[in-house]
């Protein structure tokens, strides 16, 4: 039984399907390619704004609660995400309601009435508050280390926007921004679940077939610079919280890149479970710290890999030692066949669970079509088998270098330690064994 079914329509607008007849549901994924790194500095968070609006009211359903109560008369909660690259809109429906679902997707998208801005334009403004203190300054580590990672690019603005670019935004502004990048060339919708393919391409055919629009806008591409800056950058914002916060990324090549089932696997040895190498170091055996967290973000041209934490003032310096002490490790030592083996046995496993869930197997293909890399759960499956311990270890030496480093820091953080966390970012990646363990802890 094939994985999925792909349907290209004549106007450009592309299916995915996914059947899974044991099932009792389904779920339907639109992806319209538009995200932060299409967006002018002046229009930044403009395709969040506009992924907002949509649910303001349409055509055929012209107050948000008419929307949202329609979805739900499917068995679905309507919901949507922005980030970089892509906005997705997603519900779960019963697979009985595949034509209404379509029909509401396509009013969605496709007859949005942009009304309601200013009450929406406060609804955002709160929510881009949460990424500054009580004095207005910018405490999210997402958008401080973005800023390290690319430079003066799209790719560094923060996806909600600014205040300025919020306060700024228009209705003439989100009508062109959705008159460009909502067409059919530039979407794809994924669904998954008991439902057949020829029953979704009927449905997604009455729905969407008569969409016109020409091909999008391709966004500003990004270039590793010339020359890399000599060691690690760093960012620091005092902020007063009990702990301090802080976000080590390394800048990544993209998601061509032939090593990123390797970058995937090495995101799992470093936070993945009880036995990763982060929380056991950290947590377990230190106590530095309640939880860390591993992300692995991989765009079109380039991507990072951050390590999130928070920590008492006083355990600052100690957990940012410990965490370049495990990189230092990962670099230098190859992992045990025991440890190989047991990483590659609970991804193989998480790819079969995926397969009992609608939303990951909608998400696996509509996205990876959308972005160009699409992969089946038994490419990935092959490609886990193929890691050895010197593919691992040869991809950490080579990605995880001090030039690829950014720090950055926020909270009640003691002045006197920034030096000493400054040698220990230099001394990163010069040495072959990580550093004593401070003791004591």
């Amino acid at each position: 039984m094939a994985e999925f079914h792909l349907e290209r329509f004549p106007n450009g607008l592309r299916l995915l399907t996914i059947e899974m007849p044991h099932l009792h549901s389904a779920e339907m994924l639109c992806y319209v390619g538009v995200g932060s790194r299409y967006e002018a500095a002046n229009e930044g968070g403009i395709s969040h704004f506009l992924e907002h609006m949509l649910f303001r009211g349409t055509e055929d359903y012209p107050k948000s609660f008419c929307l949202e109560a329609a979805f739900e008369s499917i068995g679905g909660a309507v919901n949507a995400s922005t980030d970089a690259e892509a906005t997705c809109y997603h519900t779960r429906f019963h697979p009985d309601r595949l034509e209404l679902c379509a029909q509401l997707f396509a009013s969605l998208l496709r007859r949005p009435l942009l009304q309601g801005i200013e009450v929406e334009r406060r609804i955002i403004m709160e929510e881009a508050l949460e990424d500054y203190n009580e004095q207005g300054v910018e405490i999210n580590a997402d958008n401080l280390t973005s800023r390290l990672l690319w430079p003066d690019h799209p790719l560094s603005q923060p996806t909600i926007g600014t205040r300025d670019s919020l306060a700024a935004m228009s209705i003439a502004a989100l009508q062109r921004h959705h008159q460009t990048f909502y067409t059919p060339h530039n979407t794809v919708i994924a669904v998954a679940g008991a439902m057949t393919h020829t029953a979704a391409q009927q449905a997604i055919a009455a729905a969407f077939a008569d969409w016109q629009g020409q091909s999008a806008p391709l966004p500003l591409p990004w270039s590793e610079p010339a020359k890399e800056k000599a060691g690690p950058e760093s960012v620091w914002v005092h902020d007063s919280d009990s702990q301090v916060g802080v976000q080590l990324a390394f800048r990544l090549p993209g998601r061509s890149d032939a090593r990123q089932m390797e970058l995937r696997v090495l995101r799992r040895l470093l936070t993945c479970g009880g036995t990763s190498r982060l929380l056991l170091r950290l947590r377990e055996e230190l106590g530095l710290t309640y939880s860390v967290d591993a992300a692995l973000s991989l765009f079109a041209e380039s991507g990072c890999l951050s390590i999130d934490l928070a920590v008492a003032p006083e355990n600052l310096v100690a957990a940012i030692r410990e965490v370049l002490n495990v990189l230092t490790e990962i670099r230098t030592i190859p992992v045990s066949a025991e440890e190989l083996e047991r990483l590659k046995a609970t991804y193989l496993y998480d790819l079969d669970f995926s397969q009992d869930h609608t939303d990951e197997m909608a998400t696996r293909y509509g996205w990876g079509e959308l972005c160009g890399t699409l992969r089946t759960t038994e490419d990935d499956r092959q490609a886990v088998i193929a890691i050895t311990a010197d593919s691992l270890q040869r991809t950490a030496l080579e990605l995880f270098t001090p030039q690829r480093l950014k720090l950055a820091v926020v909270g009640p953080f003691r002045r006197r330690d920034q030096g000493e966390i400054a040698t220990l970012l230099n001394d990163y990646g010069t040495r072959n064994e990580p550093t004593a363990t401070t003791k004591g802890l």
